[in-house]
């Protein structure tokens, strides 16, 4: 289960799957997370911390995303999914 966790290849801000906790306390949730529990931008999150100092995350509430800006609508509804190297040879060019 633990293995599920830290899994997952790195993201901005992670070293070897682990994310990294930034100088705002803030750190990327790995995406085969956010997948798994169904987070997507504008969702809130509560935290816990159980006996033994472990933390448990989960989505808060069943209630509907908090108020989504324009970019983060736009986020995924392209058709084409591109290649950072691809579109940036199509941008230059």
């Amino acid at each position: 289960h633990e293995e599920h966790l830290r899994g997952g290849g790195a993201e901005n801000g992670e070293v070897a799957g682990l994310p990294i906790v930034n100088r705002k306390g803030q750190v990327t949730i790995p995406k085969h997370v956010r997948d798994a529990v169904g987070l997507q931008p504008g969702h809130r999150v509560e935290f816990a911390v159980i006996d033994d100092g472990q933390v448990v995350m989960h989505k808060a509430g069943a209630g509907l995303p908090a108020e989504l800006d324009r970019f983060d609508r736009a986020t995924g509804c392209a058709d084409i999914r591109w290649r950072t190297d691809e579109l940036m040879k199509l941008l230059r060019n």
